[in-house]
C-alpha cells in the first residue's frame, strides 16, 4: 500500500489551452443540471484547458447558465422520461473523439441507451474515462466489459459498489480494501471506492486517502470528484495517479471548506471554490 501522492505535471510557459487537454462531460438533466454545472466547473477549476459538458437539450440552456468558462452541447432525450435517448450515442460518441477524457454519469438518471453509451466510451474513446453515478447504475449488476478497455477509473459510492457486485452494503464495508482491488482485477479499471478513507486501487497498487471529512457527505460532492478526475486525465495523468491525487485534492478542498464555514454549513459549490487553494498547498 502507499499514499504517495502524485503530482500534477509542470506547466511550460509556452503552453496554450489544448496543451492542458480538451475535456469533455457528459452530465445532467432536467432536475439535475446543477450536477453538470458542478463537474464542468470542478474540470475547469482543476486545470483543464478547454471543456465541454453535454447534457440533454431540455437542460442545456440552464448548463449553460451555471458557467460561461465551458461550452455546452445538446443531447436528445426521450420525451417521457427526459433521460439520454438512442439517438444521442451517436453524437456522444463524436464528441468523445475529440477529447482527451471524457466523464460520463453525474445527474443523467438511467436508462438503457445510457447503459450502452457506456459501454462504447469504454471501447472507443481517444483517452480516459471516469464512469461515476448513473453511468455506473446504467452497466446494472455484475457487468461485463468489452475485453477492449480504454484507462478507465470508476467511482461507486458503497451503494453502487453493492449493485456492482451483488454484495450488501455491509459485505463491501467489511472489506474495502479487498473488495475494490477484487473489483478492480476483474472489470481491468482504477477503482475508487467512496467513503471515510476512499479507497484506490489499479488491481495491484492500493492507496487509501487521508483527507476530507463529514461536512463533504452531501449532494453534488461526487460531482465535483468526477470534474477533477476528468481534468487530471486530460493532464496526462494515468488513471491511476489522477484517482490518487483526485481523491487528495477534493478532500483536501473539503477539509479548507470545513475550516472556513464548519461542517454544517458548506456545500458542494464550495469543494470548487477551494480548489485552486487546494492545489496551490500541493506546489
Amino acid at each position: 500500500m502507499s499514499n504517495l501522492i502524485p503530482k500534477l505535471p509542470a506547466r511550460d510557459p509556452d503552453s496554450n489551452k489544448g496543451t492542458h487537454g480538451r475535456g469533455l462531460l457528459i452530465a445532467g438533466s432536467v432536475g439535475m443540471s446543477g450536477a453538470a454545472v458542478l463537474g464542468g466547473t470542478a474540470m475547469l477549476r482543476s486545470g483543464t484547458g478547454l471543456v465541454t459538458v453535454a447534457t440533454t437539450r431540455a437542460a442545456q440552456t440552464l448548463v449553460a447558465l451555471g458557467n460561461p468558462c465551458y461550452m455546452t452541447a445538446g443531447l436528445t432525450e426521450d420525451p417521457v422520461t427526459g433521460k439520454l435517448s438512442h439517438g444521442a450515442i451517436g453524437p456522444a460518441l463524436q464528441l468523445a473523439m475529440h477529447r482527451d477524457a471524457v466523464g460520463i454519469g453525474p445527474g443523467l438518471g438511467t436508462s438503457e441507451a445510457l447503459g450502452q453509451l457506456v459501454r462504447l466510451l469504454l471501447e472507443q474513446s481517444r483517452g480516459g474515462l471516469v464512469i461515476d453515478a448513473d453511468g455506473l447504475n446504467s452497466l446494472g449488476h455484475n457487468p461485463v466489459l468489452p475485453k477492449r478497455l480504454v484507462p478507465a477509473v470508476i467511482t461507486p459510492h458503497p451503494g453502487e459498489f453493492a449493485r456492482l457486485t451483488g454484495q450488501t452494503i455491509a459485505e463491501v464495508q467489511s472489506d474495502r480494501e479487498g473488495n475494490a482491488r477484487k473489483l478492480a482485477r476483474h472489470l481491468g479499471v482504477v477503482v475508487l471506492l467512496k467513503g471515510n478513507h476512499t479507497v484506490i486501487t489499479d488491481g495491484e497498487r492500493l492507496a487509501v486517502n487521508k483527507t476530507g471529512n463529514p461536512g463533504m457527505a452531501r449532494g453534488g460532492s461526487g460531482d465535483v470528484l468526477t470534474g477533477i478526475l476528468v481534468a487530471l486525465l486530460c493532464q496526462q495523468m494515468t488513471p491511476y495517479e489522477a484517482a490518487v491525487l483526485g481523491a487528495h485534492v477534493h478532500g483536501l478542498a473539503g477539509d479548507f471548506a470545513r475550516d472556513k464555514l464548519g461542517e454544517v454549513g458548506m456545500i458542494a459549490t464550495d469543494l470548487v471554490d477551494f480548489l485552486p487553494a487546494a492545489f496551490m498547498r500541493l506546489g
